[in-house]
């Protein structure tokens, strides 16, 4: 989720229980896979009440996504808040956590990217 008052943190993970705090923005994350999307989708069978969550789809090929994914992703729109896509980045494989990622441009480029569209800053 986003939160301007985690405490210098823009992202946090929640516990499995937690409640989402006033005003913070809940992202998901998963994989431009079927299954990743139908994980998505069985997580928005029992979102209830909460405000809509960004989707942030992570490429897992240098191709696009498959027909069935595609199908899936838009029959969900409508429950998400918007969708924001991450490319296919190799260096990924290569590192052994986020503050090594962020050395690399691809992925410094893509995060900012990323947080311009979850932000709504489209300069």
């Amino acid at each position: 989720m986003l939160d301007g008052d985690a405490g210098g943190e823009r992202a946090r993970v929640l516990a499995p229980s937690e409640s989402i705090p006033y005003g913070a923005q809940p992202l998901l994350l998963a994989e431009s896979t079927v299954y990743g999307l139908t994980c998505v989708e069985q997580l928005l069978q029992r979102w209830g009440p909460l405000p809509k969550p960004w989707l942030v789809l992570v490429s897992d090929a240098p191709a696009r996504p498959v027909s069935d994914a595609r199908y899936l992703l838009r029959a969900l729109g409508g429950r998400l808040a918007g969708v924001a896509t991450v490319p296919y980045l190799p260096v990924l494989r290569a590192v052994k956590g986020p503050d090594e990622a962020m050395e690399h441009k691809d992925v410094l480029a893509a995060a900012a990217r990323l947080r311009r569209t979850i932000e709504g800053d489209r300069s």
